[in-house]
């Protein structure tokens, strides 16, 4: 942990630069005209939210799709147009002074799609200028790639896995990184849930209700916390993290899709009214599927059920706004082979082991924005979740778990004065943590956590700069045990250095704290959902991170690519340590510390062979180990690439790829490797778009070799490999 002196030295540094980049000369002003269209047909597009990203400057278009800014300084800017359903589309435009730019834009449901990111940095961009690396999946992706868990929907993009003990509680695994060192968002708040703590334990969201997913890759503690030392996952509904204006008119859709292989079968539906500075918004939907099957036959107990519904209102004024918002999501899984792993503790071998989740969270916004002042905004976030989840054997519950959890935070944006951009902010969370039935393995908890945060960037014509810092304190206080305290600071600093026309190389240099989580202290006794009897540590120290990450970036209309390559080294990284006993039939393990190291990279190109056909390929590959022994780490992903083709027939699109692994032989003691594997999926889709409807058709054909292979990360990937060749189907309208 660092010093008095170091924290005091780096918030004088942040404040003599502030102070130091307000020093800005008068200038004439320019402006900006443009239409948005449809693609296909060239139909304008009313109520597209056109935003100068740099500036933080919304307008929407009217009624024949035009859209203008006045009063703008002089310079070049990226200008995003956005439409719920479409694919974000950025644009570069230079503003001279005394005259008007023209860019138009045309939106389209298919092609390579512009990735865009509000959670890399806290504001609207695009992930080619983002700092760290990014994955955004957006609703279309997220449907035709749809289950009823995170995990599965997310354990083919480039550098993330999952963690798994059956399809329901399926959790992304970052770089290697897994529990508490990633952190799962819902726009941009945690969600309260306990998939962190155990192999068994899922998320409630429901992808079909999503705007958009983004993975942030790396630490992103400066913004999200300690528990963000791995990355980030952050569901983004677009009611709570997007909307900050309202739209007039009635926006919406609604999804059904079905598959083969697991019974699957799901609908949803969301709708957005707004009228004047009101927005009224609701939403709902449900998932289910049945047992999978694999070429080695049905994997019982692994079905999986998912409802939620929520729905909202707000008030979007110029200088001013509020909204209100309630969910509630309810879920039930099989745990497969659970009651195997129960019978080998001396219980009898009976009936199955489901887990029934439930989440009502209630999120509160409000804020001010378009000052004169030195703070342009602000925006405060108050989130309460109560969640609670039961270990049912047949319908007889076991243990009930209970988690109530109120977060607040609140960011200060700075308005811009001449490079420099940034913004700071505060905030807490205060949670009651309990468990009752037969397996209790930690006492009654209550934390309270408060931190101050800020994230600066400095943008030139050659080169780009950011840096921030984030002091963090966390306390728990179980009943019964004794209390620990832990205070760290994280700080960060960047590079964007631009190599060529649409080239640039990133660099990034992070120093990261994370106190212990709450199982870590606490936990003792048998636990199934990690296969081991859990021995916390009430003396484990903070840990502490220290990493430098790079990424090689291009950009163009023909050519996209990403290279990255990363090392962290952690100082008393905690993780369990077999004893080489057995006691109710598990294996003893107990936390402890020491220093360890994952490298790792990744790499992905887009090249456009033909206007109606590119090439895809990708790669990642992550080490990581216990420094002092070389022992490996256990669950690591094993090296994989992908090789796919996308074909384009005017609102037709042909996706087939092969994902390939390779087998994972540097084991931790306790686990068994895995074999290399192959795997063909095939995705088609058809979009008939019209000025205010359109309708996509999407089919994804996964595991057509119907190939044998495991998961690594999987803790039952002994007994149950996974899903076989299936088919799915769905059907979305839009209506805007």
């Amino acid at each position: 942990m660092c010093g008095r002196r170091e924290i005091i030295g780096f918030m004088l540094t942040v404040f003599f630069l502030v102070g130091l980049a307000r020093v800005s000369f008068g200038q004439s002003s320019g402006a900006l005209r443009g239409t948005v269209t449809l693609a296909d047909s060239g139909r304008p597009l009313h109520n597209v939210s056109v935003s100068i990203v740099r500036l933080k400057r919304t307008v929407e278009t009217d009624e024949s799709g035009v859209f203008e800014f006045s009063e703008l300084p002089p310079g070049k800017y990226d200008v995003l147009a956005h439409m719920d359903g479409f694919p974000d589309v950025v644009r570069t435009v230079e503003v001279s002074a005394g005259s008007t730019a023209t860019l138009d834009f045309q939106l389209k449901l298919a092609g390579i799609r512009e990735e865009i990111t509000v959670t890399a940095s806290g504001r609207e961009q695009s992930a080619f200028d983002a700092f760290q690396s990014v994955i955004s999946l957006d609703s279309v992706k997220l449907v035709e790639k749809s289950h009823t868990s995170l995990g599965e929907v997310l354990g083919h993009e480039a550098g993330v896995a999952k963690r798994s003990f059956g399809p329901g509680s399926a959790r992304p695994v970052i770089r290697g990184f897994d529990g508490d060192r990633v952190l799962i968002l819902e726009d941009g708040i945690r969600t309260g849930t306990l998939s962190s703590q155990s192999g068994d334990h899922g998320e409630t969201t429901n992808v079909l209700n999503l705007e958009r997913v983004e993975i942030v890759k790396g630490p992103a503690t400066l913004l999200y916390g300690s528990n963000a030392l791995g990355g980030v996952v952050n569901a983004i509904t677009g009611h709570h993290q997007v909307h900050d204006h309202p739209h007039n008119g009635l926006r919406g859709s609604l999804t059904a899709l079905g598959g083969t292989a697991s019974a699957q079968g799901g609908a949803s539906g969301g709708i957005e009214y707004g009228t004047g500075n009101w927005l009224l918004w609701a939403d709902g939907g449900g998932q289910r599927t049945g047992d999978y099957n694999t070429p080695l036959g049905r994997i019982r107990n692994s079905k999986t059920r998912l409802a939620n519904g929520s729905g909202g209102f707000g008030w979007f004024g110029e200088k001013g706004f509020f909204s209100f918002g309630y969910g509630h999501d309810n879920a039930r899984y099989g745990v497969p082979f659970a009651a195997e792993f129960e019978a080998g503790q001396g219980e009898e071998e009976g009936e199955v082991v489901d887990l029934a989740l439930r989440r009502h969270n209630l999120r509160f916004n409000t804020g001010f924005r378009n000052t004169r002042a030195g703070i342009e905004a602000f925006r405060l976030s108050l989130n309460y979740t109560d969640y609670s989840h039961k270990e049912l054997e047949g319908e007889t519950v076991g243990t009930q778990l209970d988690n109530q959890q109120l977060v607040y935070r609140g960011v200060f944006e700075q308005r811009r004065t001449g490079p420099l951009s940034g913004s700071f902010g505060f905030w807490g969370l205060h949670r009651d943590y309990k468990t009752e039935g037969v397996e209790v393995l930690a006492p009654p908890v209550t934390q309270n956590a408060f931190a101050l945060f800020t994230l600066q960037e400095l943008d030139f014509k050659r080169l780009a700069l950011q840096f921030g810092g984030r002091l963090e304190h966390n306390r728990y206080n179980p009943t019964g045990l004794r209390a620990r305290s832990f205070t760290g600071f994280s700080g960060a600093a960047g590079i964007r250095f631009p190599l060529w026309e649409g080239g640039a190389i990133v660099a990034n240099y992070t120093h990261s704290y994370r106190a212990p989580a709450l199982e870590e202290l606490y936990n003792n006794g048998p636990h199934i959902g990690n296969l081991t009897f859990e021995v916390g540590n009430q003396d484990l120290k903070r840990e502490l991170g220290n990493g430098i990450d790079l990424s090689l970036r291009h950009n163009s209309t023909r050519f996209r690519a990403q290279a990255s390559f990363y090392y962290y080294h952690l100082q008393d990284f905690v993780f369990l340590a077999p004893t080489g006993e057995v006691e109710d039939g598990l294996i003893v393990a107990e936390y402890q510390q020491a220093g360890s190291r994952f490298v790792g990279t990744e790499l992905g190109i887009d090249l456009g062979l033909h206007d109606n056909f590119w090439l895809n390929l990708g790669l990642d590959a992550v080490d990581a180990e216990l420094k002092n022994t070389h022992t490996p780490l256990p669950r690591i992903p094993p090296l994989r690439s992908r090789v796919g083709f996308e074909f384009f027939y005017r609102s037709f699109s042909l996706r087939p790829e092969v994902i390939m692994a390779r087998d994972q032989n540097e084991v931790f003691p306790t686990e068994s490797r895995t074999a290399g594997y192959a795997i063909v999926n095939l995705n088609a889709s058809y979009v008939i778009t019209q000025q205010h409807l359109a309708h996509i058709f999407s089919v994804n054909a996964f595991n057509l070799g119907d190939k044998l292979y495991r998961n690594h990360l999987s803790f039952i990937k002994e007994r149950a490999p996974e899903i076989g060749r299936g088919v799915r189907f769905s059907y979305t309208v839009r209506f805007f």
